[in-house]
Parts: structure tokens; sequence; C-alpha cells
């Protein structure tokens, strides 16, 4: 027996009363149950000692503890018929298999069912009262397009300037939804306390421009305008974490030096949208009246949180976002092969004007390709975001006024100054 071994016994059997502690402190006050944290430790202990032996003893002994724990729920099936600490005690049992092989791994996964175990009625209260049928249906029509549809599309670059790579187009569709679905069910999480800026920041990942122009609509209303403000300007910070997220898609190189302009321009802008909301009066935030908004209480059963598009799955804007994500790829690429560099800069701050991932993409795109340069790939995304910048805050002039175009620019334009410094920096350094 080496130090090694050694090792693997004291992981599994601290798995084993980690787990074994929680199972027991989850059944205090109800009747005794047969598989108690002493058990537990021994399972996961027995478990590395069947490994070190062989795998026909690995296997011979998850039968024998099979057996063991199924007799044990014969017994106390009548008080407590779930399954839920007799399926832990067989991962305990396999957990201790593997710390033989990999100590740590097998601690992580433990943990990992730790975390499950201890957020028993949260998660119940999740599935039972803050989903609704329609956001599993939802869920579902996502799982089909990222893990049926996706890897049956050819990747491989088709079309003029073999700019088209079915594969790759369909992973930002499948990106873009996702985005949305986990936006959506967080917000839906956490409750519509926060009203607009919760808001504004899940419907932002669908449409960062067509949400500024909602909260323009709705910050006309007199009671309504720092949270519509807020709204518009966190929909912003989404546009920077989701052009994040899409250009690691298609060229880490180009997300890595993308990500602390990133992120310093969407701190800027953050504390900007807290700033205003902050500002507002408790008559402000939306459907609460005063004494409601600090509340700190989560949705109540049934309660619906408003987000702009209604769905937790936008297959629709995803589609028509891809399609212009495409379109503008052939642009760039067309830009590249006509003009060079500069031409393909133009064609992504042409992009931008109608959205900010576009230009960005169809620049990380060409980098990954060898078309562009670092320098060149940068400057185009810059272009992209300043321009869809311009017609953002063009939006919230036409659809709020002047106050509310006025105030939704002085947080954007710090945000895209900041954001532009960073590229430069990182730019004058990589060169």
């Amino acid at each position: 027996m080496t130090s090694s071994h050694g090792l693997a016994f004291v992981y599994s059997i601290a798995i084993g009363l980690l787990i074994g502690i929680e199972r027991e402190r989850s059944h205090r006050g109800g009747p005794r149950q047969a598989l108690g944290s002493r058990t537990f430790a021994l399972l996961a202990a027995v478990g590395t000692l069947t490994a070190l032996l062989g795998a026909w003893v690995v296997v011979a002994g998850a039968v024998v503890v099979g057996c063991l724990i199924i007799a044990g729920y014969r017994r106390t099936n009548s008080d407590d018929p779930g399954t839920t600490t007799e399926v832990a005690a067989f991962a305990v049992f396999l957990l201790g298999v593997l710390c033989v092989t990999d100590a740590r791994l097998a601690a992580a996964v433990a943990i990992a069912f730790m975390v499950l175990l201890t957020g028993k009625a949260r998660i119940h209260t999740f599935a039972r009262e803050v989903v609704t049928d329609v956001e599993i249906d939802d869920a579902i029509k996502f799982l089909v397009i990222a893990f049926v549809i996706l890897p049956l599309l050819p990747d491989r670059d088709i079309g003029p300037y073999g700019a088209l790579n079915p594969s790759h187009i369909w992973l930002i569709v499948v990106t873009l939804t996702g985005i949305s679905w986990m936006g959506y069910v967080a917000v839906r999480a956490l409750g519509p306390r926060r009203g607009l800026l919760a808001t504004g920041l899940a419907s932002g990942f669908v449409s960062a421009t067509a949400t500024t122009a909602s909260m323009g609509r709705l910050s006309r209303s007199s009671d309504r305008f720092a949270p519509a403000v807020a709204g518009a300007q966190v929909a912003s910070v989404a546009t920077y974490a989701q052009l994040g997220v899409i250009i690691t898609v298609v060229s880490p190189a180009v997300a890595l030096r993308l990500a602390m302009p990133l992120v310093l321009g969407a701190a800027v802008l953050s504390l900007v949208a807290v700033l205003a909301y902050r500002r507002s009066s408790p008559m402000e935030t939306p459907g609460g009246a005063p004494g409601n908004e600090s509340d700190g209480t989560g949705p109540s059963p049934g309660e619906h949180v408003p987000v702009i598009g209604g769905r937790a799955f936008a297959l629709v804007p995803a589609l028509i976002l891809a399609t212009v994500l495409t379109a503008a790829l052939l642009v760039g690429r067309w830009g590249a092969a006509v003009l060079g560099p500069r031409g393909a800069v133009f064609a992504s701050g042409a992009a931008g004007l109608a959205d900010a991932h576009a230009g960005a993409l169809s620049a990380a795109t060409q980098f990954s390709r060898g078309v562009l340069g670092m320098g060149a790939a940068l400057a185009a995304v810059c272009a992209a975001l300043v321009a869809n910048s311009i017609v953002k805050c063009v939006v919230a002039f036409v659809t709020g006024g002047s106050r509310f175009g006025g105030r939704f620019a002085l947080g954007l334009v710090p945000s895209v100054l900041t954001v532009m410094a960073g590229l430069g920096i990182v730019w004058l350094v990589s060169a």
C-alpha cells in the first residue's frame, strides 16, 4: 500500500462522511433511516478497497452494495418512500472507487452532489412554482436545436469567399437562444422586484436596440422615467456580455483581447444604470407601491415577470440576427477582398448600424481565417460597436424624447469611450 492509496482512503471516507451527515440532517426529526453517516463513510471506503483489488471486485462490490441498499429501502419505504438517500449511497460507493484514480475529481463531484442535496427546497420551489409549462417547452426546443440539429450540420466552408459554414452559423443561433433562455429564467427565479432593471437586462440579450425603444416609450410615464433609463442602459450591458460570448465562439484570440475593454465598458455602464435606478423614488419602482420595492422576496407562486419578447426561447429573433450576422460576414469578406483591411473595417461599421454583433463577428471570423490582422480586427469591432451605439442613442431620443435620450447617452457614451480606450491600449501593447 502506497501513500497515494492512503490518500484515496482519506478522500473517500471524507466524502462519505460529508454526504452521510447531510443525509442524516435532512431526516432529523423524522423516522430513523437505514443509512447513516457511518454507513456512508464505510460505503465509500469499500468502494476504494474494491478498486484496489480489481475490476471484477468492483462489479461484485457494486452488486452487493446495491442489494444492501435495496434491503434497507424495503425496511423504511413505508415511512419515507423517497429514494434520494439510497441513490446517494450508491453514488458514494462509486465515488470511493473513483478516489483511487482521481481523488480530486471525486471530491469535486461530491461537492456538486452536496449542492443538489442541500438545495432540495429551492429546487422544488423553482420546478413547481417558478418555472411554467411554457418555459419547459422552450427548454425542450432549445435542447433540440443544440443537441439534435447542430451535430447534423456540415462543418465546412461553402458559398462566396468560403464565408458560410452551416455548423458555425447554427452554433451562433444556439448561443443566442441559450443566452436568451438563461437570462429569462434567471429573472423569473429572482422575481420582479427589480422591475424594469431586470427586464432590460434579460431583454437586452434578445435585442438591446429594441429594448431601448421599448424603455423609451415607457419613460414617457413620469413615474417610470428613471427605472426605464436604467433598464435601457443595462440592456446595452447585455450587448457587451453577448458580444464577448459570440466572439469567443469564433475566435478566442480576439475575445481575449476584447475581454478587458468590454468588462470595463460594462462596469461603467452598470454603475451609471445603478445610480440612475437608485435616484428613482419608491413610487417609480414599476408595479410596486411604496414599501414593496425592497422587501427582498422572490416571486409568488404563479407570478410572471414581464420580459420584453414574452418567451424564454426566442428562436425567430435569433434566426434573424444570425441572418444579419451572416450577411455582415459576406459583406466583410467582400470588403476585405476588394478594398483590403480598410474595407473590412468600413463594412463592419456599416453592419454595426443594424447590430453590433454582426460587424464584430465578421471581423473576428476574418481574423480566425487569416484575412485580417489583429489590429484591423480590433478596429473593425470598435467601428461596429460605435455605429451601433449611435443607432441606440438616436432610437432613445426618438422614442423617449430629449430627456430620456440625454440620460441614456450619459451612460452609453462614456462606456463606449472606455471600450475604445481599452482597445487602443490592447492594440498598442500587442503591436
